[in-house]
């Protein structure tokens, strides 16, 4: 079977470091979704807003080929304990393929670019191919009552974030409540401990560089431009 993107989504990623590791914890996190020309019929979208969330699935396709492994180190377990990588959301599948359920928040049509389609609380590197979407619908896909593995043991870790107001003030305020969210996530790989490491993520045209210490992640400067392609500045 060969599949082909129906378009790309666009956000403010431009590198994979700090991309949060699920969908849907940031909302404000957004993406413009643009579609190929085969798709931009208006009937394509007939009924769309109708539903609150949709299912994205699309292509990792900054992945480097690799061969299968049977086990994966999920950062969230510290990088140092082995998961089957089916029991993960691990981008190291056998195939590269991404499932994101993302918040529908406007559809319009463009004279030049045809549907658009904006979505929130995306986990795509800007440029992302789409392979297809289809509409979240809450009485088949939502199972509260569900076991979450160790997914659901640590889905409360975050980082307490100190942002100075003259640093953050270059992001519009939703940018703002954006990026903190990110940083809150510790976009760290999960083996680094070191106090004094500086660290950077690229975030909406700024680099964020900062530090983290006892749990408190602290912004130091903000860049515009990229500074380096990193994780380490």
């Amino acid at each position: 079977m060969q599949i082909e993107p129906i378009g790309y989504i666009y956000t403010d990623f431009e590198e994979k470091f700090g991309i949060p590791r699920q969908s849907g914890l940031i909302e404000e996190l957004e993406g413009r979704i643009v579609f190929a020309p085969t798709y931009h019929s208006k009937e394509a979208f007939r009924g769309l807003l109708d539903y609150d969330y949709v299912w994205l699935l699309w292509g990792f396709s900054e992945n480097h080929e690799r061969p299968f492994n049977a086990t994966v180190k999920p950062p969230r377990l510290g990088g140092n304990v082995r998961m089957g990588v089916f029991a993960t959301r691990s981008p190291y599948h056998p195939n590269a393929i991404g499932l994101s359920c993302v918040k529908v928040k406007k559809l319009y049509f463009d004279e030049k670019d045809g549907p658009i389609l904006i979505v929130g609380g995306v986990d795509q590197l800007s440029g992302t191919p789409i392979y297809d979407i289809k509409p979240y619908i809450p009485y088949t896909d939502s199972h509260p009552e569900a076991r979450g593995g160790f997914a659901h043991e640590v889905k409360d870790y975050e980082l307490s974030v100190v942002f100075p107001e003259e640093l953050r003030n270059v992001y519009s305020e939703d940018k703002q409540k954006a990026v903190i969210k990110l940083l809150s996530q510790d976009p760290r790989p999960a083996y680094q401990e070191d106090p004094n490491r500086k660290y950077g993520v690229f975030f909406a045209g700024y680099d964020v560089h900062f530090t983290v210490k006892d749990g408190v992640l602290t912004v130091f400067e903000v860049v515009k431009g990229r500074a380096l392609k990193h994780e380490q500045v």
